[in-house]
């Protein structure tokens, strides 16, 4: 019975080290093998029973115990533990790489060439006014720390209609002059004297030819951008700018969504840096233009209903026309610049005197029930005017003008998305350039006022700015009829020239200068000089 016992014993221990055997025969990772945990005959029996191996990986496998303790002494030593050959020779590749690259200085380098490609934003203007020290508010501590009890608040009583209305209508200036209060300077303080000497300038030299397009290049080529030709105007995006027309000093106005306008004086001393800021308005401006027959005067309209002119020689904001809201844009109809005719977003046009006393209307017309984006006066003949309508662009003539369904003169085709601008050829009113969201700028033929203005030139341009840039806007040279100048959203950052034909004549860029999208731009009516306004409230000037 003793033998048979002895057997079954014998028997089951053999089979279960056959057991064990055939659990091992699978290769453990080099992670596990390497482990100091193990001793060194059982990693060597481990890879003597590994299949696959051939005699001299096992007569190599076999000499390798005394390694094994060499390197786990190593690994100790090191502090690297439990790390296997190949991640202690990976490390080391590491190490060595890294002091590879310091000796060449590719770190300082690339440290450097980060610094170079994102240049930093101009400080000048307004952007000094905001470094001024924050009031330093003591921290919030809790009352439950403190063992207090809460504070008791009562809910403000629920305002009713009426107490809305009013409220709303307190967003808007009042109705009147506005003093000439610059919000950027000390308060009472007085207009520099300089400033209306310079609007006081009335320029009216123009170029009589026009140059070559091979001369007009090279005038384009000579203008630059420097770091001083870069400064903050007004706070927020800039909807609307335009150039002084005198020729002595490059004189600016930006109007931006908050209903600011900024004039900036290059090279000027006063406010920040010649910036002065003002708050004549309280929505975006959307449209601005000097007075060619008065110099001293800038008008502007707002989203807000307000249409305002800036009389410096007076000091005030003048109110000119006032509506509901919704004034988009306007144009002078006379060469005194005393009748205009305004738009506003729901499609209409109002005829306005400013010599009739008052800040209504001569005349409303319903022309476009959808939307009006934009309208143009003929350079030469006065009473025809063109309106982006929301598809079409239309002509119509003053004279014939009816309170609704007006008849157009005009109208110019080919356009298959909402039309952001519209405008005439500054000397002859022959063509009209427009741009459209359908990412592509037309040139038609005027010159013959045919039912259906013939398209002359259509010029593929990316004009998809998204929800946070001003659109884009081709406008004419007022110095040059047959070349215009529109943003870009191509990268590196540029401002492009094109003759009517489509050609390019001239790309403006710079790396360290211009490293934003352009929007609103801008020719000055007599120098070469080029303006263009980002959304941040700069402006960008390119001048020889």
């Amino acid at each position: 019975m003793s033998t048979t016992r002895a057997k079954r014993k014998a028997v089951v221990k053999v089979s279960m080290d056959s057991v064990r055997r055939s659990s091992r025969t699978v290769q453990a990772p080099e992670r596990l093998q390497d482990s100091p945990d193990l001793t060194t005959a059982d990693t060597a029996n481990k890879k003597r029973k590994t299949k696959g191996r051939n005699d001299e990986n096992i007569q190599n496998k076999t000499q390798d115990p005394k390694e094994e303790e060499e390197k786990s002494s190593e690994r100790l030593s090191s502090g690297h533990e439990g790390l296997s050959v190949y991640e202690l020779e990976r490390l080391e590749n590491i190490r060595q790489n890294q002091a590879f690259l310091s000796s060449i200085h590719l770190f300082q380098a690339t440290k450097e060439l980060k610094q170079l490609s994102r240049p930093k934003a101009s400080q000048r203007g307004l952007m000094r006014s905001n470094t001024a020290a924050k009031e330093v508010l003591p921290p919030r501590k809790s009352l439950r720390l403190q063992n207090k009890d809460a504070e008791i608040l009562t809910l403000p009583p629920e305002p009713r209609g009426p107490l809305i209305y009013e409220e709303s209508r307190q967003l808007k200036k009042p109705a009147g002059p506005l003093p000439m209060d610059p919000l950027n300077m000390e308060e009472g303080s007085k207009l520099p004297s300089q400033l209306l000497k310079i609007c006081s300038e009335n320029s009216t030299k123009e170029r009589e030819v026009d140059l070559d397009l091979k001369n007009y290049g090279s005038t384009l080529k000579q203008m630059k951008i420097t770091e001083e030709r870069v400064a903050k105007v007004v706070k927020d995006r800039i909807f609307s700018a335009a150039f002084h027309p005198c020729s002595s000093s490059l004189l600016m106005a930006a109007g931006d969504k908050w209903g600011k306008v900024g004039l900036w004086k290059l090279g000027a001393d006063w406010g920040d840096d010649g910036v002065l800021v003002f708050a004549p308005h309280t929505r975006p401006v959307g449209c601005m233009a000097f007075s060619r027959a008065h110099a001293t005067q800038l008008l502007s309209l707002s989203y807000d209903g307000s249409f305002r002119c800036m009389d410096i020689e007076k000091g005030v904001f003048d109110d000119v026309y006032d509506i509901k809201n919704g004034l988009k844009t306007f144009d002078f109809m006379s060469h005194d610049c005393l009748t205009l005719v305004v738009g506003n977003w729901y499609g209409d046009v109002a005829i306005i005197d400013r010599r009739t006393p008052g800040n209504s209307h001569e005349s409303v017309h319903s022309l476009d029930r959808k939307s009006l984006r934009c309208v143009s006066v003929h350079p030469v003949q006065k009473h025809y005017f063109a309106v982006a309508e929301s598809k079409i662009v239309s002509i119509y003539d003053s004279r014939c003008l009816k309170q609704t369904k007006c008849q157009a003169v005009s109208q110019l085709h080919g356009h298959s998305l909402s039309i952001s601008s519209a405008y005439f050829s500054p000397h002859t009113g022959n063509r009209v350039l427009t741009s459209c969201m359908d990412n592509h700028i037309r040139i038609y033929d005027t010159s013959a006022m045919a039912t259906q203005s013939p398209l002359l030139t259509k010029i593929g341009h990316d004009m998809h700015t998204g929800r946070w840039l001003s659109k884009l806007s081709a406008v004419w040279d007022p110095k040059q009829e047959e070349c215009f100048v529109v943003g870009s959203m191509l990268r590196p950052r540029r401002v492009q020239v094109f003759h009517e034909s489509g050609r390019l004549q001239h790309s403006f860029s710079d790396n360290d200068n211009l490293t934003t999208v352009l929007s609103v731009t801008a020719f000055h009516p007599t120098r070469n000089a080029l303006l263009g306004a980002n959304s941040s409230g700069r402006l960008h000037v390119f001048s020889d």
